[in-house]
């Protein structure tokens, strides 16, 4: 029953994402080409909400579905790293036409050639696990 909650917001967040056109290769592309101001849009919404949702758990000390207190840690304020990995992952976008949440939704939506690309960053993913001790973060 508890995974329930989940399977429902997952099911919500693709309906959303479909809806919105955020899952479409042609949204992206014009994204990336300066061409339109739609997912732009989609992208400012969901930082604007991530505020406002950071803000109302530090200032009402929500507490997480297991009853333990909602914590914020603070990062290293390095540059490269955020550039490096902004890059890599911007060029990952680009290339597939799909980030994170969005090649989920279309494997759900039928696009199976996207399970290519999600094996593809779960290799990433991986191989950055065994080797970000040796990067220079």
């Amino acid at each position: 029953m508890k995974a329930l909650k989940f399977i429902l917001a997952g099911v919500l967040f693709g309906i959303i994402m479909t809806k919105s056109e955020a899952i479409s290769w042609f949204r992206i592309q014009e994204m990336f080409r300066f061409q339109s101001f739609h997912m732009y849009g989609i992208i400012g919404t969901a930082v604007t909400l991530g505020i406002i949702a950071v803000f109302l758990i530090k200032k009402l000390k929500l507490k997480s579905s297991e009853g333990q207190q909602i914590t914020f840690q603070h990062k290293e304020k390095t540059f490269y790293r955020y550039i490096i990995g902004g890059t890599i992952f911007g060029l990952g976008w680009a290339l597939t036409g799909a980030c994170p949440g969005p090649m989920f939704v279309n494997v759900g939506y039928g696009y199976l050639a996207m399970l290519i690309v999600i094996i593809g960053a779960l290799a990433g993913t991986y191989i950055y696990g065994i080797i970000k001790d040796k990067l220079p973060h």
